[in-house]
């Protein structure tokens, strides 16, 4: 599902591009598909530091599996993928917060 959303942004950001270029104008910055580029980029970057966190996001966020079942498929308690879960949110929001600066 992640390659999928991932794909399809970037399709719609190369669709963008050539707007602009030929004068149509868009907001590229008001596309939530642009985000998704950035997001893909960081959660590549967070499964070199921690693979586990980063799965339980791609599950929870892409997969829309909630703690019991993110557990389950990971054969891991819920209190741990709380734990990962919270680590990764924060880890992301700062990354991602990084690349706009």
């Amino acid at each position: 599902m992640r390659r999928i959303l991932v794909d399809e942004a970037r399709r719609t950001a190369a669709a963008i591009r050539i707007c602009e270029q030929i004068g149509r104008g868009g907001a590229a910055a008001q596309l939530p598909a642009v985000d998704l580029l950035a997001l893909d980029a960081a959660l590549t970057r967070l499964g070199q530091l921690d693979a586990r966190q980063a799965e339980v996001v791609q599950l929870r966020y892409f997969g829309g599996l909630n703690i019991e079942e993110t557990a389950e498929f990971l054969e891991v308690s819920p209190k741990t993928v709380k734990r990962d879960w919270e680590v990764a949110r924060a880890w992301l929001r700062a990354e991602l917060r990084s690349s706009h600066a």
